[in-house]
Parts: structure tokens; sequence; C-alpha cells
């Protein structure tokens, strides 16, 4: 059993939290947030983007004005449809997204929506079964995001990544707002039979692999989903399906009893962590200093043979360079990460459950505990 923290203690990290909000609310503050007035399509006139990626959108959002892809934070009882295309601007940076600095967006200095689309359902099952479509690949997005934010986030990680996937945004009814934490908990966990649907849909309409990539809160919803699916007997789903979640927000005994159900995934789960993310010590916090699964130590044995057990590969990032001071964005600078994870040897090692570093400055990922043992080999 844990021993109860001390006074001194829950003073100590009731400061920490009133840290890290503050510190969040002041970059928010700084940055601003971006309004749907930046899903609006921009006339190109005489310039050509060099660069425009296709999204699909899949939401449990409602939309604010019937007909058009402007999304709030209604849920509703059947899933929205849309399809942007998004231009990169010439200037872009690794892990950034250029919002425009004006109220009106500039294709040459911002990212912009140059087309745009409502879609059915069917739409999109269409779009992604023809012959030439790059397998999809789902991204989930986390805590205090707004549809936008999460639009644009995948057109940044789709361009940063040069990997081949029809990106697909999979938006659930955030509020957007720093103190809607609980809120936002049960808006991801209404939308988990959504998730569920659109990832048999799209492994049925494509007899192939799906890649999931899943952010913080998304985490837990996408394990949510995954446990619906083993529930519903449909491992003929989760046998397609390749699942990475960056720093996600799951109480680790949780995680532990939503893997005993789902069992044993034909792709081992890739959890990204790193143990000095400060979002995931608020959210500790508030779950009254409970772990958080992608604030796991992978240099931990306990750690590593918990992962092997559980069938799931565990790998630290704290090597990235955070862009912000809650250290809980890492995954932004996935042109890095990509090209380690894209290694035909790294891919075999990642292959296999257990525990793993990120090397930013080698761009490798190993095995601490290898690396451990062949040192003491040595001597």
């Amino acid at each position: 059993m844990k021993s109860a923290p001390s006074g001194r203690g829950l003073s100590q990290r009731f400061s920490l939290v009133a840290l890290c909000l503050l510190a969040a609310q002041v970059l928010s503050a700084c940055a601003g947030r971006p309004g749907p007035e930046t899903l609006s399509s921009v006339t190109l006139k005489d310039f050509q983007p060099t660069r425009v990626e296709t999204l699909y959108t899949v939401t449990t959002r409602d939309r604010t004005e019937p007909g058009k892809n402007v999304f709030g934070v209604e849920k509703t009882r059947e899933p929205n449809y849309a399809r942007f295309d998004v231009s990169i601007p010439p200037n872009h940076k690794p892990a950034n997204i250029e919002w425009p600095k004006r109220k009106t967006v500039d294709p040459r200095t911002d990212f912009a929506v140059v087309s745009q689309a409502v879609l059915g359902r069917d739409d999109l099952l269409q779009a992604v079964r023809t012959p030439k479509a790059a397998a999809p690949v789902v991204f989930v997005h986390g805590y205090n995001y707004n549809f936008q934010e999460a639009l644009y986030r995948l057109a940044q990680l789709k361009t940063d990544s040069n990997i081949d996937g029809t990106p697909i945004v999979f938006s659930w009814p955030s509020y957007a707002a720093l103190p809607a934490y609980v809120a936002d908990k049960e808006s991801a966990t209404y939308s988990r039979d959504a998730l569920a649907n659109l990832l048999a849909d799209l492994v049925t309409a494509r007899k192939g692999e799906v890649d999931v990539f899943a952010h913080s809160m998304g985490g837990w919803l996408t394990i949510e989903a995954l446990r619906q699916l083993k529930l519903e007997g449909r491992t003929d789903v989760l046998d397609r399906l390749r699942v990475i979640m960056a720093a996600p927000d799951i109480d680790e005994d949780v995680f532990t009893a939503q893997l005993d159900v789902i069992g044993r995934m034909k792709t081992p789960i890739l959890i990204l962590v790193a143990a000095d993310d400060r979002a995931l010590q608020v959210s500790s916090f508030l779950g009254a200093g409970t772990q958080r699964v992608g604030a796991l130590d992978a240099r931990d044995p306990e750690v590593a043979e918990a992962a092997k057990k559980a069938g799931v590969s565990i790998v630290d990032i704290s090597s990235l360079e955070s862009i912000d001071a809650t250290n809980h964005n890492r995954f932004f600078d996935v042109k890095q990460l990509a090209g380690a994870l894209n290694q035909p040897a790294t891919s075999a090692t990642l292959g296999d459950a257990g525990a793993f570093v990120f090397d930013a400055a080698a761009k490798t990922i190993s095995s601490p505990f290898s690396l451990a043992a062949t040192v003491l080999r040595q001597r």
C-alpha cells in the first residue's frame, strides 16, 4: 500500500500545480486561441502553394451552422464528416503551426484552408477505399483542443513526418478551456463508440492496416475504443490497428485493467513517455496522486517488466527538446522521431514489448537495459 502524502508533500504538489497552470495560462494568453475564422477557405489569386495536405475529419462535435464546417462544443449523436485541403506556407518550421497574426489568413505566411467540403460517412469510406489511397492515419487529440487546432496539428504532423498516409482527424467535443478538465474527460468518454465504429469502418473499407496516433486524453479515448471493440468481439479490427500514444493521460492501474480486457495486440501499442511531463503532473494531482501512463520512467526495470507482461512498447522521448514549459508536447517534433521509428532495425526492435529510450542526438531508439548489460560485460 502507498503511504498517504504528508501535509508538506501536498503543499509542495499544490505549488507545482499552481505553477504549471499559471505557465499554461501565460502560454495560452501569449499565443491566443485560433477561432473558427481560420477554417474559412482563402482565395489563392496569384499564389500557388508548394504543398497542400488533404485531411478528412470525423467529429462528435455538432455543427454551429447547418451545412458548414464550423464545429463547437455541443455533442452530436451521429458523427459529422468533412474534408479540408490545407496549404503549408513556404516559411514553415518543423513542429510549428504558422497561425495568422492578422484577422485575414495569408497562405504565403500562414497555414490556410484552400478548399473544403461537407461529407457523409460513405464519402469518407470511398476516399480511403480507392486503390491509390494510402493507409489511413487517425489522429485523436487531447484535452484543451478546439477543432481547428486539431485539424492544423495533424496537417503539421503529416507535413513534418513525410510519411505516406491518408490523414483523418477524430475530434471529440473538448471545451478547449483549462478549467474544463472533468468536462473534457466525460466528452472523450462519450465519443468512444464513435471512434470504435470509425476504426471498424476503416479496417473494413481498406481491408488493411490502420494507424492510430493519440495524444494525452485522446489516449484514454483510444484505449476505451479498443476495449469496446474487444468486448464486441472485433478481434479482426484490433489485429489491423497500429496504435501510438503520446503522453497518454491515463491512470496506471486503470490502463492495466483496460489491457486485461483488450489482451495483447498483434502489433504492440507504442507509448511515448516522459517522466518530466508537467501537464501529467497536474493530472496526477487532480487524480489524488495517481501515476499517469505518459509519465512512466522507461529506465525503471519494473516498468520494463510490466510493459513486457502487458505486451506494449514504452519509449522515453524526454531527450527531445520541449516546445513549451509543460513538456507535454514533445511529439510535435515528429520529424526527428519519425526518422528513428522508420529505421528497419529500430522497427524490428520496437516490434517487441518492453521499454526503450529515444536518443535525439543520435536519432536512434534502444533498450536502456541491453545497453547496461553490454557495458557490464565489457568490464
